[in-house]
């Protein structure tokens, strides 16, 4: 008899105390119905500090199916997302949101789609429920950006919803760097891609884990990690504030050999912030490099594990 494959489903998690249980609920509800697969879920737990490490011990304690994975502190979700790829032992890796936006149900699907031959398959969302227009117009404009700028194709309106073969895990596990953008190492492996969609729902509970400040640091994480486009952008700056000079160096000679008067408050104070401005986004593009690289050269770990539950037992 041939043995089940091992579906592994990797939850971040952080203060979601309100919904947890309903998506352990669901995830359960999904995964218990598909007869030829067996299945883990690998929750992580990114340092919260409301009664979410309650409810996910007990939980680990009572289901064998549960691992959990609790962090000393709080170090971000693509470091959480990236600390249950590492554990996860799947044939297949499934990483979904704690939130219930992202459809449990959907999860069949995905496994079908991948037992048909692709190694990964994205979940691209249709439709966005409880999304403000602005969300929706900046997610669409990053991707679109990110594409032109990185030299890689990550579907609009995918997120952090998707299915890994065990190649692929394998291949992330390889890469150590800090500053991660997960849905870009996933479409920078390669490998045979798809996508399934589906309806993104309203957050059941609880309030984004993202929110705009958060949202535009992660996509200023994507567009650095692979793409050294705001570098020659900083060089072109640089070159039309140098021929803005001249312009305004020949403006002046004009005015001083055809007698005009000029008083020169203006185009000098024009000039000084121009190239004022032009040094110091330059010096900040250039200094967000060389900080990335610092954190690379200093090889400190990606997270720190506080407590692990459930991992040395065999998933039923």
């Amino acid at each position: 008899m041939e043995e089940r494959r091992l579906i592994s489903v990797v939850v971040p998690v952080y203060r979601e105390e309100a919904v947890i249980e309903q998506t352990y609920a669901a995830l359960t509800a999904t995964l218990a119905a598909l007869p030829s697969h067996r299945y883990e879920i690998v929750f992580v737990d990114d340092g919260s500090t409301d009664g979410t490490p309650v409810i996910l011990r007990r939980l680990a304690e009572r289901d064998a199916h549960v691992k959990l994975i609790r962090f000393s502190r709080n170090f971000g979700h693509q470091v959480a997302i990236t600390a249950g790829i590492e554990r996860a032992r799947g044939d297949a890796i499934v990483t979904i949101d704690a939130d219930l936006q992202d459809p449990p149900s959907l999860i069949p699907r995905m496994i079908e789609v991948w037992a048909a031959g692709h190694e990964i398959v994205f979940a691209r969302r249709r439709e966005r429920e409880g999304e403000t227009w602005f969300k929706l117009a900046t997610a669409t404009a990053f991707y679109r950006l990110l594409n032109r700028l990185a030299g890689i194709h990550i579907p609009e309106q995918t997120g952090d919803f998707r299915l890994i073969d065990r190649r692929v895990a394998d291949e992330l596990n390889r890469m150590p760097e800090h500053n991660r953008f997960v849905r870009g190492l996933v479409s920078w492996v390669g490998f045979r891609q798809a996508t399934v969609d589906y309806a993104r729902s309203a957050r059941r509970a609880g309030e984004t884990k993202y929110p705009l400040r958060k949202m535009v640091r992660l996509a200023w994480d994507g567009i650095v990690s692979f793409s050294d486009r705001p570098l020659r952008v900083s060089m072109h700056l640089g070159f039309l504030a140098i021929a803005v000079s001249f312009g305004v160096l020949a403006y002046g000679l004009y005015q001083h050999f055809f007698g005009y008067t000029v008083r020169g408050w203006t185009s000098t104070m024009v000039t000084i912030l121009f190239l004022g401005g032009v040094q110091l986004f330059t010096l900040g593009v250039i200094g967000e490099y060389l900080s990335r690289m610092h954190d690379e050269i200093k090889r400190r770990p990606l997270y720190v594990v506080a407590q692990e539950i459930g991992f040395e037992r065999e998933p039923p």
